[in-house]
């Protein structure tokens, strides 16, 4: 081709040549595709937070959109809080480690601090949160999902050789961080360290213990007044640690939607801000004090609108309690999501981490928990904690998402999204507020029952599996091998503490003891900040964590109770099939048989056959799948000596009148207790074949769950 040739015209003008189409232009191209299928109907998907989201957006979706307007690190934020974005700054590698021993822990952490983490976070068992020594908790509490401290040994034990003025800490304390804070306090105290240049949050949270757990082991003006007394001091003695913390987790990993966790999120911290300002702080303080925790799903897009919309209603509520929004951004941690992780195929759990902390990041997200694809089912390992971690580390330098500023800003579908979720959050938000806040809508139940609500669908949409979990609900894999289970051994957990715990109460002397005495009496004499001074002496001379809130709570009130939310994994009904296969193996010597009678030639049972076969593996059934027969009699014959107690009819819609008929007779004739289903639902003929014999339909859309339930108590799979 010549030169001449490819030369292009001066006049040509693209933008005259290929005028852009509108969107009414479009739409009326695609409904006559549709040949009258609604519009509304096929390609609008209605999400479980009540947005209706578009097949297409356009700039025309941002001229009435107010997210979008703004920069990154400027109020109200909905852009990131920082306005170089990660570049300057990367997030907190964040990451768990679920050790109930103190010196297990510190090994995990010092080797995690040389491998990628940034950060030290500190999850607690519940004795601990509890103000429980271990000593006096029962075997198999002590240790589960966390450390074991009782004392400022086993907390110096946590951070040995781990240098806190350089290593920002994160303490989750429960219901109240002030005894926490206190051991904390105590042991910078006694290893020279700087209490003020400690960063990070040693944040308590009432409302979100009392959602999860259903108890609060006090009333809620003394879960207040510690949560007053943890910020006060923490501000009058200019340290920089977060004291509040509002978590989302409860609400999320019960099956919350995105909208129901952020509202519960908003209502909880203007329930705090409330409390608060009540006891004499300012909002301006009381926000800076703010450490808020998300969970991720695997819905990217509605996750990252989430995380933005979240930045910008906690501006408004900053604004509205007169803090300068500036001056107090949201710092947001984000968890990848249990709701999603699987038992079977375990593996994939660790493609659900790296989708989930990719919206995280995306959606600027400060500091970040991937959990380890074994976390569900097992004691994560090495090799777990690895894959985990090195999730952040590719993201970030690899993927090289830390240099880049606001990625999702401008996007037409982002933008819009984020400002749904938004007003949909504030809608639920002020509905809480109506019902006189956060503390009165889980104590009368009304939130929790929403949230309930929405579990049952989202759980249904998994059951249909319209909601795919690769590996468990779709693409079972038939010979997967389990994987091996590392779990911890709490009894002896429980000794070695309760060992150490009844060595150190006899380790001091008189003299000791009596001071420890004389600083518990004071502490339950007095109900001030001074706690805190009181508190962090008695610990140095010896006293536990539970001598401590024994006095800090001699005077509480009584425990607030209530119904707790579910933490659901939505895998969990089908893992119970699977189970339920591979006991009656055990019993049995192989697993529950299925027979697909396919009928005709290959191109007219393939696909129902094919379907079948799949469906029936995610019970865990063993799928014989024969080459086809032309007469019912010869499937009739092969299904018998296969001895499988459940055949599967799989042609077309057109021949099933016929073959079923035969096939059936055939079958309850001379094997009555079989079970046959038959692949598809010919709505026409449903009753007819119900009539002659056939016991189960499977087809897409199908409660796959309740039809092989079914299937499995008729065939005797479930004893």
């Amino acid at each position: 081709m010549s030169e001449q040739e490819i030369k292009l015209d001066k006049n040509l003008n693209l933008k005259e040549t290929f005028p852009p189409s509108t969107y009414d232009e479009w739409r009326s191209v695609v409904e006559r595709d549709l040949k009258g299928v609604p519009f509304e109907k096929k390609l609008i998907t209605k999400t479980f937070e009540g947005i209706d989201l578009q097949p297409i957006y356009t700039a025309a979706d941002l001229e009435a959109n107010r997210t979008h307007a703004g920069y990154p690190g400027f109020v109200p934020f909905t852009r990131g809080s920082r306005a170089s974005g990660y570049v300057r700054e990367p997030w907190f590698v964040c990451q768990e480690l679920p050790y109930g021993l103190a010196e297990d822990f510190n090994d995990a952490l010092l080797y995690d601090l040389q491998r990628g983490m940034n950060c030290a976070y500190l999850p607690l068992d519940m004795p601990s949160k509890l103000g429980m020594d271990a000593d006096y908790a029962k075997p198999g509490e002590v240790g589960r999902s966390g450390v074991s401290i009782s004392a400022l040994n086993s907390f110096s034990r946590t951070f040995k050789d781990v240098d806190l003025m350089k290593t920002p800490l994160f303490i989750d304390a429960g219901f109240s961080g002030l005894p926490m804070l206190v051991i904390l306090k105590a042991y910078c105290d006694r290893n020279g360290i700087d209490f003020n240049k400690i960063s990070g949050a040693c944040a308590s949270d009432p409302l979100a213990f009392l959602a999860e757990t259903g108890q609060l082991p006090v009333d809620l003006k003394t879960a207040f007044d510690e949560m007053y007394f943890t910020t006060d001091w923490v501000k009058h003695n200019g340290g920089a640690l977060r004291t509040i913390g509002v978590s989302g987790l409860p609400y999320h990993n019960a099956g919350a939607s995105a909208v129901q966790e952020l509202a519960a999120a908003l209502a909880t911290a203007v329930e705090y801000l409330n409390r608060l300002t009540d006891r004499g702080l300012k909002a301006a303080d009381i926000c800076k004090r703010f450490r808020f925790t998300f969970g991720v799903g695997s819905f990217h897009f509605m996750e990252i609108a989430k995380l933005r919309a979240a930045r910008l209603l906690w501006s408004q509520i900053a604004e509205s309690f007169s803090a300068d929004p500036a001056q107090c951004p949201m710092f947001i941690h984000a968890v990848t999501s249990t709701y999603n992780m699987t038992v079977y195929d375990p593996h994939v759990n660790a493609l659900r981490a790296a989708t989930e902390a990719f919206s995280a990041v995306i959606g600027g997200a400060d500091s970040l928990c991937v959990l380890p694809y074994d976390s569900v089912f097992s004691l994560p390992d090495e090799f777990s904690r690895r894959l985990a971690r090195n999730t952040q580390t590719i993201l970030n330098e690899e993927a090289n998402l830390s240099e880049l500023i606001d990625p999702a800003g401008g996007s037409y579908f982002i933008e819009s999204l984020t400002e749904s979720v938004a007003k949909n959050a504030w809608e639920l938000f002020r509905s809480i507020e109506k019902r006189g806040g956060m503390a009165a809508a889980l104590i009368n139940g009304s939130f929790c029952e929403e949230v309930r609500k929405t579990a049952v669908l989202k759980q249904l949409d998994v059951n249909k599996r319209k909601t795919v979990l690769v590996g468990t609900n779709l693409y079972a894999n038939p010979k997967e091998e389990p994987v091996r289970r590392r779990t911890p051994d709490y009894e002896l957990i429980y000794a070695k503490r309760k060992d150490y715990l009844q060595k150190y109460r006899v380790s001091g002397n008189d003299k000791t003891n009596a001071a420890v005495l004389e600083k518990l009496q004071q502490i339950a004499n007095i109900h001030s900040e001074e706690i805190i001074r009181l508190g962090t002496e008695a610990i140095l001379a010896g006293a536990t964590l539970g001598e401590i809130t024994k006095s800090l709570r001699s005077q509480a009130g009584s425990p607030v109770t209530i119904t707790p939310l579910e933490s659901k994994r939505a895998a969990v009904l089908f893992e119970k099939l699977r189970d339920a296969s591979d006991n009656y193996k055990n019993r049995t010597g192989e697993k529950p048989k299925v027979f697909l009678a396919a009928m005709g030639p290959l191109a007219q049972f393939k696909g129902r056959a094919d379907f079948s076969k799949s469906f029936f593996e995610v019970g865990g059934f063993d799928v014989i799948y024969p080459s086809g027969f032309d007469v019912p009699d010869d499937a009739v014959k092969a299904a018998l000596d296969s001895k499988a107690k459940t055949i599967v009819i799989c042609s077309t819609d057109d021949t099933y009148p016929e073959l079923v008929p035969p096939i059936v007779r055939g079958m309850k004739a001379k094997s009555p207790d079989c079970v046959v289903v038959l692949a598809g639902y010919p709505k026409e003929q449903v009753e007819q074949h119900k009539q002659t014999g056939v016991d189960e339909f499977i087809y897409l859309g199908a409660d796959a769950v309740a039809v092989l339930s079914s299937i499995q108590n008729k065939s005797g799979v479930q004893s």
